[in-house]
């Protein structure tokens, strides 16, 4: 018998870059067909999904802006790349019959939905996929800002950071062979270490709101269902 879920609503952030798979540019097809299955696999469990995926596969706003761009433009043209990342997921998900939406917090009526905090969370309740797109609609905002704070909207019960690495550690494990795995931080200890979990800000505030984080990595098969039903996989963040 499958585990029961341990989270009723989760929020799950994924990077741009995920979705690039091995190609260095752009959204892998595989890596699509992987995630939108996983995801389904966790809906059929009964849990309530929504995602916040960055926009780094396509454009990343603080390079071009550290080579000479306006930062808010920068932002904006990174925002859009969110946006497109979206669509290709929401349409993964379709072609595997899990009914998805697509919020944007930038008014593109075309192709995806206006976000409306009541309309998201009515979308979850009827057990369809949220996919909040555009992070804040605000320059100067990272999409790790844009899924805490709609973490916080929607009442999800923990925020889910898939990364490359299986946790967060001391240092880059690709580097240092002798780097330490945490499997439980305070937002404190990450805050004042300087950990590369996700920014001050998306930290703060999951700090404010008694947020959990839990960051585990996506590559392996089924992490995402087995982190949903309580497996200790990677590193929690929460209170003391």
């Amino acid at each position: 018998m499958a585990a029961a879920p341990r989270y009723k609503r989760i929020l799950l952030k994924l990077s741009g870059e995920a979705l690039q798979g091995s190609q260095g540019y752009g959204v892998d097809a595989e890596v699509l067909r992987t995630i939108s299955e996983e995801v389904k696999e966790v809906v059929g469990l009964g849990v309530e999904v929504a995602l916040v995926i960055g926009g780094g596969n396509i454009f990343r706003g603080l390079s071009a802006a550290a080579s000479g761009m306006d930062r808010a433009s920068a932002d904006y043209m990174g925002m859009l790349a969110t946006v497109m990342n979206s669509l290709a997921l929401q349409d993964a998900l379709e072609q595997r019959g899990v009914y998805t939406r697509v919020m944007s917090a930038i008014e593109m009526k075309e192709v995806a939905e206006p976000y409306i905090r009541r309309r998201a969370t009515r979308h979850l309740e009827k057990g369809r996929v949220v996919i909040f797109a555009a992070g804040t609609g605000n320059p100067y905002f990272t999409t790790d800002t844009a899924a805490a704070l709609r973490a916080m909207e929607v009442h999800a019960d923990v925020l889910m950071k898939a990364t490359k690495v299986d946790g967060v550690y001391d240092k880059d494990p690709h580097k240092h062979k002798d780097a330490v795995r945490y499997t439980r931080l305070t937002y404190l200890d990450v805050l004042a270490r300087g950990l590369n979990v996700m920014d001050s800000t998306a930290i703060s505030l999951c700090k404010e709101n008694s947020l959990p984080i839990l960051v585990f990595n996506m590559l392996g098969r089924d992490n995402i269902r087995r982190v949903v039903c309580g497996e200790e996989l990677g590193t929690l963040v929460c209170a003391e």
